[in-house]
């Protein structure tokens, strides 16, 4: 039967009545990030009125920010990413329309069939190598335009692409998708949760990663240590639909301006030290790598996301259970796959320690 613990397993009692007073080194995710001092204090002092009402300042000062980072015209404070997707879509969609998308997108993965639930999408899942989508593939997979068929209208990226290990899209082959779009009347839609990390691992501004897409959401707490939230980045027109939808989706808040400068702390000051987390997965990675356990391709290792295959009979869980053993966290990612992911909450010095003391269960 599923359950939430299939997926996110949690150490057993016995295993954490083990650990004692060890430190619980925490790789799961990026989301698992507490909000610094600083940032609490941001939080603690923040302008707040009813947002609702268009009346909280924090909001608005968070909204203009991030807008003016993308250099783009509008965006909307929204609590989730997943909530930034589907709004993303529905405000820009028709029911019966065709959504193009990687096969292990997020947009429909791990957001709960939202693309069919809340826009009546029909969703077309194309397999890449690593959660680009060729041009080429794209044209071919864009339907004749009659009655009979469904009509191909949204195209939708991830950048960095999470269940393909952090990868960086190419900024190459994205132009070239655009070129397709622009040719065929497409939708292009970027959910850009960890855009941050593309733009740290690549030296691309944020506006020129982000400029080929008609529509963009963007995760505050993802890579930047945000404890709640995500934004909508369009057109004025566009953000103005999508304060529409956010209503009917229940995401109109009131005060909210006391999280919103969470976001707006972490957007000022937790980017330009995104290179540090991709160091220490790197590091985490070729230490990884020398355990028989696993096999890792490095290539992937791109940005924040490490992901091990486990190359002996055990599966992700048994392994889990043995890493929580001795205080480190991480994810399963399928029944022989195991997901890392660096943050600013784990310093170099907690990647070399966790390496240490996975030696002493897989060695």
């Amino acid at each position: 039967m599923w359950s939430f613990r299939t997926l996110y397993p949690l150490p057993s009692c016995q295993a954490l009545s083990i650990l004692g007073a060890m430190n619980i080194i925490d790789l799961r995710s990026d989301t698992v990030t507490k909000p610094s001092p600083e940032m609490r204090q941001a939080m603690a002092t923040a302008e707040v009125g009813d947002d609702v009402l268009g009346d909280d300042p924090t909001v608005k000062e968070l909204e203009k920010y991030v807008a003016g980072l993308f250099e783009r015209e509008a965006s909307l404070y929204v609590p989730s990413g997943t909530m930034g997707n589907q709004i993303s879509l529905k405000a820009n969609s028709r029911r019966g329309w065709e959504l193009l998308c990687e096969r292990q997108c997020h947009v429909v993965n791990y957001e709960a069939g939202g693309p069919v639930v809340h826009s009546g999408l029909l969703v077309n899942l194309l397999t890449t190598e690593r959660g680009m989508i060729p041009a080429e593939l794209v044209r071919k997979s864009i339907r004749p335009r009659n009655v009979h068929c469904p009509e191909t209208k949204i195209v939708a990226l991830e950048n960095t692409h999470n269940h393909h290990g952090g990868t960086i899209l190419p900024q190459e082959e994205v132009l070239r998708v655009k070129e397709v779009c622009d040719e065929f009347g497409l939708i292009f839609h970027l959910d850009g949760a960890r855009i941050w990390n593309a733009h740290a691992a690549t030296g691309l501004s944020l506006p020129e990663l982000t400029r080929p897409f008609d529509t963009v959401s963007v995760c505050l707490s993802k890579g930047l240590g945000a404890p709640v939230g995500s934004m909508i980045l369009g057109t004025e027109k566009f953000i103005t639909r999508c304060h529409r939808e956010r209503k009917l989706f229940g995401g109109a808040m009131r005060q909210v301006g006391i999280i919103a400068a969470g976001g707006l702390y972490a957007v000022k000051n937790n980017i330009g030290r995104l290179t540090e987390d991709h160091a220490n997965a790197r590091l985490l990675a070729e230490g990884l790598s020398r355990f028989d356990l696993f096999d890792i391709d490095l290539t992937r290792v791109q940005s924040n996301i490490v992901i091990v295959n486990i190359v002996s009979e055990e599966l992700s869980d048994s392994v889990l259970e043995r890493m929580a053993k001795v205080g480190v966290w991480a994810l399963p990612f399928g029944s022989k796959d195991i997901r890392f992911v660096t943050h600013l909450d784990v310093s170099r010095a907690d990647c070399e320690e966790a390496l240490q003391r996975l030696d002493t269960v897989f060695n």
